[in-house]
């Protein structure tokens, strides 16, 4: 049968198919084929069936079975057995002294106990004494704008603010110009505290000082007054927008110009001026932890004192010229916080104090020959003027300039973990002292003057103030209560400092129960544990600033902004101090005091710049430019727009930095 050309090719198509997949069945078969060739024979593995069980059930303890070795024959040799022979061996004095820990290990290995006392380490003195101190001057001149006048006022100094620290340092104690670096020293150094928390007297504190005295204080003091809950600085100040408002020299400038419909070129006529806003932290953490003990048992007498003083003290009296009343201000002024928290953590409050638990038979005696030193000497400094002298007039440009914005902080965090005891023994005193001291010292009376014919139908706003001065101070102890020492603890510690180690009239206190083997520090002489804390802030931020016309008489119509405040002076301390875990026995003296001083000193002396007249002042400082200082070159020049170079020769160092 004859079929077209399509169903032709769809049966060729067909078969060719067909064709191909008999071709896969072969060659199937063909694998199979060649892979049976190849198969090793293997005979059928014999099937074994073995039964076995097994409970793993583990047989209890039964005492009192007797195991008889097999019996051995010995074989007896020829040797023959050597004659007694009795040698002596020098062994020294029969009162030879042998570690009394060493003598309780051995008594106890030998008794067939098996009890295997631990090995505790032998803790030592710890001392650090660490000085933080900045100085820095930033006292700036300038001359911006094209006024064509020189502003040569009397420059402030150094003295006022350092005045101003002395008054307030009288509220502090004072330690003396030698740093304590022994034992004895700091044994004089307690002396001399409790001399000035004895004359500290809170009927007869003077005004703007609070004063708080008494075996121990608890709680949190702000300004003065007991409060449930500390203000937060976060909600006062931050460091993160503070360092971010700082300019750089990379900063992009901003577009201070528009082009109008009609193609006019409108630039952004207007003077910033920033002369402050200067930051000064100390931060300091001290958590000292060393040592201490379930049980610490004074020979001696046993003083702990915690004080915190602090003080802020400030002179913010400014002077500005009558023709900026009607210029915008923040009205902020300057905010002060004294804040002190007094926290203490007794280790066995909530305890029963019922003895659970069989007392320890064994002991371990670990001794300090001497006195033991636990000492943080911190110091923090910070010393910086920023006392400004500019002169400044619009040249119809955007002209900013800033001549503050200084920062310097101090920072030191110390942890100290050392080792913990069950029993603490000294032979000698203890020394618990736990010292603050903080103090802010601000100058910042500024003088904002107008030269004759200043005048601008701009926009302007001044802030001369809003500067803030904290000090937060927090003593945490950790420790339990004072008792008397008893007659078996008393007759157990003089044995110790008479070479007798035992303890174990001691052993059956009810705080040893449920214990192992006690872990004794035995401290032969005194135990002195000092952390002091000293942060001081000083800063000198008297700023005088001129306003003037350009020479020209134009740009009348300039936007101003002045700040010559803003400053933060920030002191930030804690301690953390371990007394002891439990309960601390006392056979001498048991003295214990703790101070709280808050004071705020508001300088209202009339000496300085604010009290003055400002327009009087500045018009009395102020001169034209001779042809000979235009044409003269000084050691430094100040950019104030692009066609003017003014030179000037004042003392200081020029503006930080300056965009024009």
């Amino acid at each position: 049968m004859l079929l077209d050309k399509t169903s032709e090719a769809i049966a060729h198509f067909i078969g060719l198919f067909g064709t191909i997949v008999e071709d896969a069945r072969e060659r199937t078969a063909y694998d199979e084929f060649i892979a049976s060739q190849t198969r090793p024979d293997t005979e059928t593995l014999p099937e074994v069936s073995a039964e076995f069980h097994h409970d793993h059930q583990l047989v209890d303890f039964v005492p009192g079975v007797k195991w008889q070795p097999s019996s051995i024959n010995i074989v007896k040799g020829d040797v023959p057995f050597l004659p007694y022979q009795n040698i002596k061996v020098d062994l020294g004095p029969q009162n030879l002294q042998v570690s009394h820990t060493m003598m309780m290990k051995a008594a106890v290995m030998s008794s067939g106990a098996g009890v295997i006392l631990p090995e505790i380490p032998t803790v030592g003195s710890v001392a650090n004494y660490v000085n933080q101190m900045i100085g820095l001057s930033d006292d700036d001149n300038f001359n911006v704008g094209g006024s064509g006048l020189e502003f040569s006022p009397d420059a402030i100094g150094d003295a006022p603010v350092l005045q101003l620290a002395a008054e307030a340092s009288e509220f502090l104690f004072q330690a003396g110009p030698d740093i304590p670096g022994n034992a004895e020293a700091l044994k004089d150094f307690s002396d001399a505290l409790i001399d000035y928390i004895e004359a500290q007297d809170p009927e007869t504190a003077p005004e703007g000082v609070f004063v708080a005295k008494g075996i121990s204080i608890e709680g949190i003091f702000v300004n003065g007054e007991l409060v449930e809950e500390a203000p937060n600085l976060d909600d006062y100040f931050s460091f993160k927008d503070r360092l971010d408002a700082v300019p750089s020299i990379d900063d992009e400038l901003p577009n201070n110009a528009v082009v109008t419909d009609d193609g006019i070129a409108v630039v952004d006529q207007s003077v910033t001026v920033e002369m402050a806003q200067n930051t000064l932290v100390n931060s300091a953490v001290v958590n000292s932890l060393w040592t201490g003990g379930v049980v610490m048992a004074v020979l001696g007498d046993h003083t702990e004192l915690n004080v915190i003083s602090q003080v802020n003290a400030y002179a913010d009296q400014d002077s500005v010229s009558g023709l900026l009343d009607s210029w915008a201000t923040s009205g902020k002024s300057t905010e002060t916080f004294n804040i002190a928290h007094f926290d203490r953590t007794d280790p066995g409050e909530g305890t029963s104090g019922t003895a659970t638990g069989s007392f320890p038979s064994n002991w371990v005696v670990t001794e300090v020959e001497g006195d033991l030193l636990i000492v943080n000497w911190l110091q923090q400094i910070t010393f910086m003027t920023d006392n400004d002298i500019g002169i400044a007039s619009s040249s119809g440009v955007t002209s900013m300039i800033y001549s503050g914005q200084n920062t310097g902080v101090n920072t030191i965090d110390i942890y100290e973990l050392g080792f913990a005891y069950d029993l603490i023994v000294i032979g000698g005193s203890v020394y618990d002292i736990n010292v603050i001291q903080q103090m802010n010292v601000l100058y910042d009376n500024d003088m904002i003057g107008a030269v004759d014919g200043f005048h601008t139908s701009g926009s302007g706003q001044y802030d001369t103030s809003g500067n803030l001065l904290w000090n937060e101070a927090y003593i945490h102890n950790i420790g339990g209560q004072y008792e008397a020492m008893s007659d078996d603890y008393r007759e157990a510690v003089t044995g110790m400092t008479n070479g007798d180690h035992s303890v174990n009239a001691l052993a059956s206190d009810p705080a040893f129960a449920g214990s192992g083997p006690l872990r004794v520090l035995y401290i032969d002489g005194d135990m002195i544990n000092v952390q002091y804390i000293r942060q001081t802030n000083m800063l000198g931020d008297a700023d005088q600033l001129a306003l003037a016309m350009h020479k020209s008489g134009m740009f009348e119509n300039s936007d101003w902004t002045i700040s010559t405040g803003n400053n933060a002076l920030v002191n930030l301390a804690a301690i953390n101090d371990l007394d002891s875990l439990g309960t601390t026995y006392v056979g001498g003296n048991q003295y214990s005091q703790e101070l709280l001083v808050q004071a705020d000193i508001i300088s209202t002396s009339p000496e300085g710049v604010g009290w003055q007249n400002a327009d009087a002042l500045v018009n009395e400082a102020v001169a034209f430019l001779s042809d000979a200082l235009e044409d003269s070159t000084a050691r430094d020049t100040v950019i104030g727009t692009p066609n003017d170079i003014i030179p000037y020769d004042q003392h200081g160092d020029g503006v930080q930095s300056m965009l024009g």
